[in-house]
């Protein structure tokens, strides 16, 4: 029985974009076992995942982690990660690897000189490449996000005035230049026909509590309810939240990736960052929002703290008149 090892140490988006690969590697490779290893704080990503066999988790000492998967004694390595500590790993264990192609130097032409040498692929297509040695091949069936049960979110403990239809809007992210202004963030809420729920972070509450305050005060439609969910749920609760939802909101981050596993519609935020790095919602319906043609963007593959620049302009022209949620 062949033994499987996938590396893919973080985070949220990347890892939800890595599932294709589990399904296929455990569906197509006869008796395949499927193990992973990530950080423990992606671990319940993939705890209810029944592709994976057993997640390794990444400590404080690589040499400890090393030294564990070296005890399983894997036949295959498929690193889906590709940076220091993964490649370190891959030595130690001395076994036939793959690494996926994380085309550094075409995402630095295009960050650096606009120059765009980048292939019109979806990563996960990429990530799936990194597999092909095993007679992989893309089952077209997306992403995966699988939520226990004890995580579920009953609608019908939500407000009242939530519990016929809502849109969930995402409204974090890591980086401050991948996230809408506060009134960017109101005014886009402004646009929706729909009761909102806002999901993020208990470090985006405080935002959440902003717009939903702003919004009830202005009264500026009486059906527009805004409900400030940020970090009153775990991860699955929030992924809960979005596979309920009538549509979906976000910024470029991972509740947008677990929004395609469920397959909604998803009304996509880019900033700093560009949907032609390759991930853009997977295999779902979508709508990119963004400023084209803005002679700074993209400024960072991944973002910054403040604009470089100081205005702001992939965030704050972004037009969102006459929006429709149509995606």
């Amino acid at each position: 029985m062949p033994k499987i090892l996938i590396l893919r140490f973080s985070s949220i988006g990347d890892i939800v974009l890595t599932t294709p690969v589990i399904r296929c590697i455990k569906e197509q490779v006869p008796g395949a076992e499927v193990h992973y290893c990530t950080k423990k704080a992606f671990q319940s990503i993939l705890a209810n995942n029944p592709y994976v066999d057993k997640v390794h988790v990444l400590g404080d000492k690589l040499g400890d982690l090393v030294q564990e998967l070296k005890a399983e004694n894997f036949d295959y390595v498929v690193d889906l990660h590709n940076n220091l500590r993964t490649r370190v790993i891959k030595a130690k264990l001395g076994k036939p690897s793959r690494s996926f192609n994380k085309l550094n130097y075409e995402k630095w032409l295009m960050v650096n000189f606009k120059i765009n040498r980048l292939p019109d692929v979806h990563i996960v297509q990429r990530y799936l490449d990194a597999a092909a040695a095993l007679g992989v091949k893309d089952d077209g069936k997306g992403l995966d996000y699988f939520i226990p049960a004890k995580d579920e979110v009953d609608i019908h403990t939500l407000p009242a005035g939530f519990q016929n239809g809502y849109v969930a809007f995402a409204i974090g992210a890591q980086h401050y230049t991948k996230r809408l202004p506060v009134d960017r963030i109101i005014e886009l809420c402004e646009q929706l026909q729909q009761p909102i729920i806002l999901l993020g972070g208990k470090e985006d509450f405080d935002t959440g509590d902003t717009v939903a305050e702003f919004l009830r005060a202005t009264n500026f439609n009486e059906a527009l309810k805004v409900y400030n969910a940020c970090g009153k749920y775990n991860l699955n609760g929030s992924a809960s939240l979005v596979r309920q939802a009538t549509q979906v909101v976000s910024h470029d981050t991972g509740l947008m990736h677990i929004a395609a596993a469920f397959q909604k519609d998803i009304i996509s935020v880019w900033g700093n960052t560009i949907p032609e790095f390759g991930m853009y919602p997977f295999r779902t319906k979508y709508k990119v929002l963004e400023v084209q043609g803005l002679s700074c963007r993209p400024c960072s593959k991944i973002g910054y703290k403040k604009c470089p620049k100081g205005h702001f302009k992939c965030m704050r022209d972004i037009p969102f008149d006459g929006l429709s949620l149509n995606a």
